[in-house]
C-alpha cells in the first residue's frame, strides 16, 4: 500500500528513533590515576583497584601526574599528599582548577594532619586516607564511585536518547513550542503551496523548509535554496529567473534559473526581506500566474513550483515603511512557520546540545559523553543572541578544548558560553526608529543612541542588523 507523505515523514523519524536505540555505543571502562612516589604503593594500589574492574594508570610525581591529565580520559585520581616537587593539595588545586568533573582522593601516611585534610575536603577531595590502606573501606569507596560516574553516562546518555526521539526531520526541541511547531509542519506540508517562515538568525529557518520539503507531496523532486542576502543585486534576476544567450555581456550560454531547476519540487528563497522592490514584483507574477521570463526573453516558460520563504526581519513593518509589496508579502503568508528564538525554549538547550556533542565526539574522534552540571547551567542560562548556530559553534570549540570526557565549565566560557542578555531596550526598537533617531541627529551616531535609550555599543549592534551604517554622518 502506498503511504502518504505525512505517514512517510512520520516513519522516516521513528526509523532513526529506532536506529539509535537498536545501536548501543561500548562502555570504556573508568580510569584511575595513581599519584605516589613509593613504587609498592602504586604497584599494590594498581592491583587491588583493577580487580574492581577500573583501568588504573600510575605517576611516581605530581608534575608527572598532571602532565598526563592533560590527555584526558581520567575519570579519579588518589594522590600523594607529601612528594618532593608538587605535592598533592597542588595537584588537587590545579585539578579543581582544570578538570572539576574529576574526582579525587588524598593519601597519606601520617595520622596528624588535620589542617591539610580540611584542605583537601575544600579543594573537593571525596575522601582523605591514611597509610596503611584499608582495602575493604576502598573497594567500598569504589564501589560509590563506579556507581556515580555510571549515574552521570546514565544521565548523558538520556539527553542523547531524548535529543534522538525529540528530532523531527533534523530539527530538535522537547519544548511545547517546537512540538507544535513539528506538529504544523506535518498538518501543512501535504497541502501548502507558498509558506512563511519567521525567526531570527540562527534558528534554523532552513531547517524548516527542508522539512516541508520531505513531508510534503514533493520529497522526491528538487529542494533549491537561495540565500537573497548572499548574492549580488546584479545578478540575483538571472540567478532566480535565468538567461538567454546574449542576454548580457558573458551570457555566452543560455542557463535556467533556480526557479525552474526546482520546477516540480521546492524553491527555498532564504532572506526574502531583501529581494529589490522590483524583483518582488517579478517573483509576484511567478506566484500569481506559474509563469516566468529568463532575462533576455519574451517567452513565457510555464513552472510548477513550491514556494518556502524566510526572513528575520519584520515584514509587516517593511510593508509600512515602503520597502516590502504588500501584495507579496499577503501572498507569502497564506502559512506562516514561525520558529522560536533558543532564548524562550531553554529546556531545549541540553537536549540540543547532546546531539551536538555527539556529532564532535564522532568528528573529532574523542570519547566525549556530556556536559558537567556547571557547564549544562551556563549554557541553559545564556542568551543566545545567535540562537541554535551560535550553540552548536559554542559546543564545538568547547569539544576541541575538553581534556577528558565530558565538556567543562572553563572550556563552555572560553567558548563563548555564559553571554550577557540583550539590553531590554534593543528587543523592541525597529529599523524605523533607528532611521527617525539618525534623520533627527542629523547622522550623529552618538545622539542617535541617546534618542534611542541604549549604549553606543548597542547601537552599532542595531545598525549592522538593519544594514543602516550607510546612514550615519560623514566625518
Amino acid at each position: 500500500m502506498r503511504q502518504s507523505a505525512p505517514d512517510m515523514c512520520h516513519c522516516a523519524t521513528s526509523r532513526a528513533t529506532m536506529a539509535h536505540v537498536a545501536h548501543t555505543q561500548q562502555v570504556r571502562r573508568p580510569t584511575v590515576l595513581v599519584v605516589d612516589d613509593d613504587p609498592g604503593v602504586l604497584t599494590v594500589l594498581r592491583r587491588f583497584i583493577t580487580r574492581w574492574n577500573f583501568d588504573v594508570e600510575t605517576a611516581s610525581s605530581g608534575e608527572a601526574g598532571l602532565a598526563r591529565l592533560e590527555h584526558g580520559g581520567i575519570d579519579v585520581v588518589m594522590v600523594d599528599l607529601n612528594m618532593p616537587g608538587i605535592d598533592g593539595l597542588n595537584v588537587l588545586q590545579v585539578i579543581r582548577e582544570r578538570w572539576p568533573s574529576c574526582k579525587t582522593m588524598l593519601m597519606t601516611g601520617s595520622t596528624q594532619i588535620t589542617e591539610e585534610r580540611f584542605e583537601a575536603i575544600k579543594l573537593g577531595a571525596l575522601d582523605f586516607l591514611e597509610k596503611p590502606l584499608d582495602t575493604k573501606y576502598l573497594e567500598h569507596r569504589f564501589a560509590g564511585i563506579r556507581a556515580d560516574l555510571e549515574r552521570h553516562q546514565q544521565i548523558a546518555d538520556l539527553e542523547l536518547r531524548i535529543a534522538e526521539q525529540s528530532s523531527f526531520q533534523g530539527l530538535v526541541g522537547r519544548s511545547a513550542a517546537m512540538r507544535e511547531l513539528f506538529d504544523l509542519i506535518r498538518r501543512m506540508a501535504p497541502y501548502a503551496r507558498v509558506s512563511l517562515i519567521t525567526g531570527e538568525t540562527g534558528v534554523g529557518k532552513e531547517l524548516v523548509a527542508r522539512a516541508m520539503h520531505q513531508c510534503g507531496r514533493r520529497a522526491a523532486k528538487p529542494f533549491v535554496a537561495i540565500n537573497c542576502a548572499a548574492v549580488a543585486e546584479t545578478i540575483v534576476e538571472s540567478e532566480l529567473f535565468g538567461h538567454v544567450r546574449g542576454a548580457f555581456t558573458g551570457a555566452v550560454d543560455a542557463k535556467p534559473g533556480l526557479i525552474e531547476r526546482a520546477d516540480g519540487g521546492t524553491l527555498f528563497l532564504d532572506e526574502v526581506g531583501e529581494l529589490s522592490l522590483a524583483m518582488q514584483a517579478k517573483f509576484l507574477r511567478v506566484l500569481e500566474s506559474g509563469e516566468l521570463y529568463r532575462v533576455g526573453s519574451v517567452e513565457p516558460r510555464r513552472v510548477d513550483v513550491t514556494i518556502l520563504a524566510a526572513t528575520n526581519r519584520d515584514l509587516e513593518a517593511e510593508v509600512r515603511a515602503g520597502r516590502f509589496r504588500s501584495d507579496l508579502y499577503f501572498r507569502l503568508n497564506i502559512a506562516e512557520l514561525h520558529v522560536p528564538a533558543l532564548r524562550d525554549r531553554p529546556d531545549d538547550i541540553p537536549t540540543l546540545a547532546a546531539r551536538f556533542i555527539k556529532e564532535c565526539g564522532e568528528r573529532m574522534h574523542k570519547p566525549l559523553t556530556g556536559l558537567s552540571p556547571a557547564a549544562e547551567r551556563i549554557l541553559v542560562t545564556s542568551a543566545w543572541p545567535g540562537n541554535v548556530r551560535q550553540l552548536r559553534n559554542v559546543i564545538e570549540r568547547a569539544a576541541m578544548l575538553a581534556h577528558g570526557s565530558t565538556i567543562e565549565e572553563h572550556d563552555v566560557r572560553f567558548s563563548g558560553g555564559s553571554m550577557p542578555p540583550p539590553e531590554p531596550a534593543e528587543r523592541s526598537i525597529t529599523r524605523e526608529r533607528i532611521e527617525e533617531a539618525l534623520a533627527r541627529s542629523g547622522g550623529n551616531r552618538l545622539g542617535a543612541a541617546r534618542a534611542l535609550g541604549v549604549s553606543r555599543r548597542t547601537f552599532y549592534r542595531l545598525l549592522g542588523r538593519h544594514d543602516l551604517r550607510h546612514l550615519l554622518r560623514k566625518g
